[in-house]
């Protein structure tokens, strides 16, 4: 089979020289193996380093993507490409030697697999990304997201860096462009409806660069939870249940307190909640690291991640589903 690895990128310039060369490191035939690196218009070094590739290694091409946001450049990578399987790589990531490869394999063994793809393990870039990277790869952080946490191989509803069959976007469509965020969500969402099956595989691998800022975390958890409710109100379906946990804990956290304020019998069972809570944080924080300073971030790393995710699907919710109105401008500004 031949395989299109696109990566969409914008301002890149540390990190895609490192992705690309550990696409061209693997152990899949050369001669099989296409990379578009689809260009948000960076304004550094980016696409100079690209175009170097390419005049090196035939198999790489350069695409502008004028619109700069993500699934549109996806989607010109698609268009495109040549590839029977399509991979979609972030710029920060590293795949392993046999991650072609193992993809390959799955889509082979198993026909009703549209999508496979494996463990995405968390590079930290300083000391607030190795905190973050943490947080990232617990179930008490982000739920029972294989792709993140690990696990026993198997189906499930979404992967990261997916090898995509062709045949999925010829038969479900391509990358929403509306969506700013949650893009591949939506895709694995619509792919899963139309019958075809997702497959983890943990002995697929590869290595995702943190990028190490709280401002940051908190906008890209802000953003995956508001534009998750659009993806929801799309399909008039929750798309996944644990999406709503993190909203469940802002609600719980607000009206609990204002419910306290006014009905005293309230603030036993309140204070109850937030002992589970924090008893929760503690024992997963403990198993991360042995480190007690280290362990006290990690354990605001998991309350930025599910503030910043519940208020942003509570945003959503009053914004798609009670109002019906379409994204407000602030949502589509730049973040990656």
């Amino acid at each position: 089979m031949k395989v299109s690895v696109i990566i969409p990128c914008r301002n890149e310039e540390l990190y895609i020289g490192k992705c690309i060369d550990s696409v061209l490191a693997g152990n899949y035939p050369s001669n099989l193996i296409e990379i578009l690196v689809c260009d948000g218009l960076s304004t550094d070094t980016t696409p100079i380093i690209v175009q170097d590739y390419s005049r090196k290694h035939p198999q790489v091409r350069l695409i502008e993507n004028q619109a700069m946001y993500t699934p549109h450049a996806l989607n010109a990578g698609i268009k495109a490409s040549e590839g029977d399987v399509v991979i979609i790589l972030g710029a920060h990531s590293e795949l392993s030697p046999d991650y072609i490869s193992q993809c390959i394999k799955i889509l082979e063994q198993f026909p009703a697999v549209g999508c496979t793809g494996g463990l995405v393990k968390n590079i930290p870039m300083n000391a607030v990304s190795e905190i973050i990277a943490m947080a990232m790869a617990s179930e008490f952080g982000v739920g029972n997201v294989r792709f993140r946490t690990g696990g026993k191989a198997g189906y499930v509803d979404t992967v990261a860096f997916g090898a995509y069959r062709r045949e999925v976007f010829e038969k479900v469509g391509l990358f929403d462009e509306r969506l700013v965020r949650n893009q591949d969500d939506e895709m694995n969402f619509r792919l899963t409806e139309y019958g075809y099956k997702i497959y983890f595989e943990p002995g697929i691998s590869s290595n995702y660069y943190v990028r190490g800022s709280w401002k940051g975390l908190i906008r890209q958890y802000y953003q995956y939870g508001y534009w998750k409710v659009c993806v929801n109100v799309m399909h008039r379906k929750i798309t996944t249940w644990r999406q709503l946990v993190p909203f469940i804990f802002v609600m719980f956290v607000i009206f609990g307190a204002l419910g306290s304020a006014f009905l005293p019998f309230i603030f036993p069972m309140y204070i109850a909640g937030l002992g589970v809570y924090f008893a929760g944080s503690v024992l997963s924080s403990i198993r991360q690291t042995s480190i007690p300073i280290k362990a006290l971030k990690l354990m605001f790393a998991f309350f930025v991640l599910h503030a910043s995710y519940g208020f942003g699907f509570a945003e959503g919710l009053c914004w798609f589903a009670i109002l019906g109105r379409k994204p407000h401008q602030k949502t589509f500004r730049l973040s990656r």
